[in-house]
């Protein structure tokens, strides 16, 4: 089965959605994630809540989040909890999956 997301092609398995992404970077897998849950922003001065995630991507410990009501891609920690520390942010998917 396969999916596009901001016009990446990816594959998902069907069994754990797991995405094959080895065209993307060094990385072989990244898991599609519940959106629903805490992301901040923590790369100025104070912690600041971000609006809701609209699209969440795991990538073993780091992830990249796409806001609801923003186009910009955020980078961060993901924590064993579901919760996610941004500290990196990019104006498209293509440069936010080159920085991971």
């Amino acid at each position: 089965m396969s999916e596009t997301i901001y016009g990446w092609q990816t594959r998902r398995c069907p069994r754990d959605g797991l995405f094959s992404r080895s065209a993307m970077c060094g990385d072989r897998e990244a898991v599609a994630l519940d959106p629903d849950r805490s992301a901040k922003w923590v790369a100025l001065a104070g912690v600041h809540e971000m609006v809701r995630p609209e699209i969440v991507l795991g990538f073993h410990g780091l992830c990249l989040v796409k806001p609801a009501d923003d186009d910009d891609w955020y980078m961060g920690s993901l924590y064993d909890d579901g919760s996610i520390d941004c500290w990196a942010a990019f104006d498209d998917l293509y440069e936010a999956l080159r920085g991971l």
